[in-house]
């Protein structure tokens, strides 16, 4: 048998970091180590002693980019392999023969907190508790035995922690998906399926320089699907440009990324990968 892959997520056992994790490898291919932090989960996938490489949330069609995971990502040294888009499904959970009408509190991470808040409208009586993960929430009800007290988080948490889930999908909007990146430490073998590039670099900071570097990515046939900025350390008013591109033929690689190198500065690539899936 195949040894299980250990992955680092971001949160304890249960998190949407796992359930992304699972969707990706398949769920009897996959170990999670838990991370406390984005810092953590970084540090953690780059020793070789505790995993196999790791998992990390980037965006999220409400809340936008995590910009500061593009600055972990940058400075790692890690390869990014592939991404997940994971429904970001909340369910509020409580110890078993609770009900809803019986609670005072909802703990959970301030981010799934705003996106169930419509829900919680109809239940004045519980008091919004934030609290750092959505997992680390059902398993601190769970551990502590808290009458009256609930957390809303996924149902693979539930499952761990043996809470019952009194209402399932609880969040404001349905079509709410986090994308996830595939962290690696080694470079993967050259795939010709592999058509999504996440690339960083900077340009001059000159009239049109950026206009002019989009329009060579154009030219060369890279459909571009996101741009970010963020701060150069010891310089004023300069920025490291992410962006994520498809490309038209895969097998234009080489010449679209010397092209680019032509027209950019300090260009790195981060990581050439198969589009990935989407699960609901």
């Amino acid at each position: 048998m195949q040894p299980k892959k250990r992955i680092a997520i971001q949160g304890v056992s249960g998190a949407f970091h796992e359930i992304a994790a699972r969707r990706y490898f398949s769920a009897n291919e996959v170990e999670v180590v838990p991370a406390h932090t984005f810092e953590d989960l970084i540090a953690v996938s780059q020793d070789a002693q505790q995993t196999d490489g790791g998992i990390m949330a980037i965006e999220n069609t409400i809340a936008g980019t995590i910009l500061k995971n593009y600055r972990l990502l940058h400075e790692s040294g890690l390869t990014v392999t592939g991404e997940v888009f994971l429904r970001i499904k909340h369910n509020l959970m409580a110890l078993s023969g609770q009900k809803i009408e019986e609670l005072k509190e909802a703990h959970s991470h301030y981010m799934a907190i705003e996106q169930c808040r419509a829900f919680f409208k109809n239940h004045p009586q519980i008091k919004l508790v934030e609290a750092a993960d959505t997992a680390l929430s059902a398993a601190y009800v769970a551990e502590n035995k808290l009458e009256g007290v609930a957390a809303i988080a996924s149902s693979l948490a539930a499952e761990k922690y043996g809470l019952e889930i009194l209402n399932h999908g609880i969040e404001t909007n349905k079509k709410n998906f986090t994308r996830f990146l595939v962290l690696d430490r080694k470079k993967p073998e050259t795939d010709n399926f592999a058509s999504k590039i996440s690339i960083f670099f900077s340009v001059d900071h000159k009239v049109g320089s950026l206009h002019r570097v989009l329009g060579l990515l154009s030219v060369l046939g890279g459909n571009l699907t996101k741009i970010n900025s963020i701060p150069q350390p010891g310089t004023t008013w300069r920025y490291f440009i992410f962006i994520d591109f498809i490309l038209e033929d895969p097998d234009d690689y080489d010449l679209v990324i010397r092209k680019l190198s032509q027209a950019t500065t300090h260009l790195h690539v981060l990581g050439r990968y198969r589009i990935g899936e989407y699960f609901d």
